[in-house]
């Protein structure tokens, strides 16, 4: 006997679906705005280097932060999805979970704008800068973008744990994805908290951070891929 969804089930499902495909497209662009364009372009510690790559290459640069508007934007569904999707396993913490991403979201927002400004800087002429001085607003502008998304993802890893107790928690979930969530979640609080609190320890954090780059990547990017061909059909019978 063939049984019909109910609206609630229904809606599940298509917050699987919502929040699969936003975390594919975040993805997708963080490899782009992050791994390729700002990893290229700027060289910590290096104003002058990084002024003349990003003046060399403008499009690029404003590329990267039409990346990060694109994650901002993915991360809004995300927040929602989630919580629609984990709501029926654990309201609470999928509550906790939704907020502290929308959290994240926001710090995340926080710390672009700095990339804007540091774009502003570099095609403002009216603010007759030297050379010296422009490489220098430039790179703390990014420099305040680096340390604002690294607090957040502190708060992102939080939302991960969470994520991960609530998918622990039913059986509906296979308990691989859920513990490489937690496992994921843990990592970016570790790593950050760690970036943020005892920089006396960044070159051993930077080696940890590559280490556990694996599951931090495959945590959240395993859950996404699940949604989509697993969490689709879910039903709560």
């Amino acid at each position: 006997m063939i049984t019909k969804n109910t609206p609630h089930q229904n809606m599940q499902q298509k917050a699987a679906i919502i929040s699969g495909v936003a975390l594919l497209l975040m993805t997708l662009t963080a490899i782009f705005a992050q791994g390729y364009v700002h990893s290229s372009l700027v060289i910590n510690g290096d104003a002058a280097t990084t002024l003349k790559n990003i003046q060399a290459s403008q499009l690029l640069f404003r590329l990267e932060i039409l990346g990060w508007l694109i994650i901002i934007i993915t991360d809004l569904f995300v927040s929602w999805g989630f919580y629609m999707f984990l709501k029926p396993f654990h309201p609470g913490y999928a509550l906790l979970a939704g907020w502290l991403r929308l959290l994240y979201t926001v710090t995340l927002s926080m710390a672009v704008s700095h990339l804007v400004i540091a774009n502003g800087t570099v095609h403002n002429h009216e603010l007759d800068l030297t050379a010296d001085r422009m490489a220098q607003q430039t790179l703390g502008s990014i420099t305040a973008f680096e340390a604002i998304w690294s607090f957040g993802l502190i708060i992102f890893g939080l939302h991960l744990i969470a994520v991960g107790f609530v998918a622990m928690s039913t059986k509906k979930i296979p308990k691989l994805i859920s513990l490489l969530v937690v496992v994921a979640g843990f990592s970016y609080s570790l790593i950050h908290v760690m970036y943020g609190f005892i920089p006396q320890f960044d070159r051993f954090t930077g080696q940890l951070e590559f280490m556990l780059m694996a599951p931090m990547v495959i945590g959240e990017l395993g859950f996404g891929v699940w949604l989509l061909v697993k969490g689709r059909t879910l039903t709560m019978d």
